[in-house]
């Protein structure tokens, strides 16, 4: 019996190897892959330049006085705000006073000897016509009211002299502005004209700041103005990183840019002014400008995650054409906005870019757009907004 059932298992193996729907049939394919892909569609985008500068005050004033002495006070606060006009140090004023009064006294003589002589001139005038003096006599009198009229003239002139070497005494703020540390201590003997500053007062409301950027970017940006690609108008906007990594609050504008490039490093400074009202930036300080160069209205905007390098350091991305086949295109990117990189050239409109599966395809192969590619279109078109809003 057991014999039995062994032929029979036996038979039915042989039956099967030798069945035809079987031993023939091909292996099954392996179905197209599914990719995310990215819908390339122009539009108006902001275009914005990250640069490194630093902070320079508006202005800046260095005090040092005119004339010569002891400081018997210094009359402000080191490190605050100061207004235009207001009294600094107080020089020992005693000789200036004295001078004062020496000028002073000489203009009362001065005019004292006027007086006098004026009256003569008048009578000797009549005399003369009735050869009551000399024709010499009265060319005397007038030429010593002359004499006592220059006389006036120079005193008045050496006591406003006078005058303002006293007023030098009170060294005061050229500026409006906060003023820094103080060189000199009460006693300290200062001479007119020195070398050596008292303070330095600088105005921070509003501030400078100064960025370079290659000529070699300018040039281009140039050239794309006034070929049209991208509009430029009015004043650059320009806002501030600070050195934290958090944004600055005020926006500044681009005042201008210097005109002449740095033969050793091949830049250009450009210079930003910003509101400080809280005195946040103070000068020296080290910053990253995002200066808005203008806009460009057919930009094409690509995921980041679309744009690989090849060997040669090139950027390049995957693209999904109308036959559903995968090509690798070359591209020329620009600046990184956000989450996506700005292509100059390699992309059109209406190009499928692959952001997602690229593991799974290569050049030549064929592929399928996922059915939540829409979706993820979406959400990298809200990514390339919220970039282009955070830039300006």
């Amino acid at each position: 019996m057991k014999a039995h059932s062994l032929i029979v298992l036996a038979a039915a193996a042989l039956a099967a190897g030798c069945n035809p729907s079987t031993a023939g049939a091909p292996a099954p394919k392996a179905p197209v892959p599914e990719v995310a892909v990215h819908t390339v569609a122009p539009r108006a985008v902001a275009i914005s330049t990250e640069l490194p500068g630093r902070t320079s005050a508006y202005q800046v004033a260095e005090v040092r006085p005119q004339v010569g002495g002891l400081i018997r006070q210094r009359l402000f606060t080191e490190g605050a705000d100061v207004k235009a006009g207001a009294p600094l140090y107080q020089i020992d004023a005693a000789s200036y006073q004295a001078a004062y009064n020496s000028a002073k006294a000489a203009l009362a003589k001065a005019r004292a000897n006027l007086a006098a002589a004026t009256p003569k001139v008048a009578r000797y005038k009549e005399l003369v016509a009735i050869e009551g003096v000399s024709r010499q006599d009265y060319d005397d009198a007038v030429a010593a009211a002359g004499q006592a009229q220059a006389e006036v003239e120079a005193a008045t002139a050496a006591l406003d002299a006078a005058r303002i070497n006293l007023d030098y005494t009170k060294v005061a703020a050229p500026i409006s502005g906060r003023i820094g540390r103080s060189a000199v201590t009460q006693g300290a003997l200062v001479t007119a004209s020195q070398a050596a500053a008292l303070a330095t007062v600088q105005q921070l409301d509003p501030i400078y700041v100064d960025v370079t950027q290659s000529s070699t970017d300018l040039l281009r940006l140039k050239r794309e103005i006034d070929s049209g690609s991208v509009q430029q108008g009015g004043q650059a906007k320009v806002s501030l990183i600070l050195a934290d990594g958090s944004r600055y609050a005020q926006q500044g504008t681009l005042q201008f840019a210097d005109a002449s490039v740095d033969p050793g490093t091949g830049n250009v400074v450009l210079r930003a002014l910003f509101p400080n009202p809280k005195h946040d930036l103070l000068p020296g300080m080290f910053v990253r400008a995002v200066v808005e160069s203008g806009v460009d209205a057919q930009a094409i905007l690509v995921p980041q995650q679309g744009v690989t390098r090849n060997p040669k350091g090139e950027a390049t991305a995957l693209v999904l054409n109308k036959d559903n086949k995968v090509e690798q295109r070359v591209l020329v990117t620009g600046a990184a906005m956000g989450d996506q990189w700005q292509v100059k050239s390699g992309l059109a409109a209406g190009d499928r870019v692959i952001i997602d599966g690229l593991q799974k395809v290569k050049p030549g192969a064929a592929a399928v757009a996922a059915q939540g590619a829409p979706a993820a279109k979406a959400q990298q078109a809200q990514h390339a907004q919220g970039a282009a809003t955070a830039a300006r």
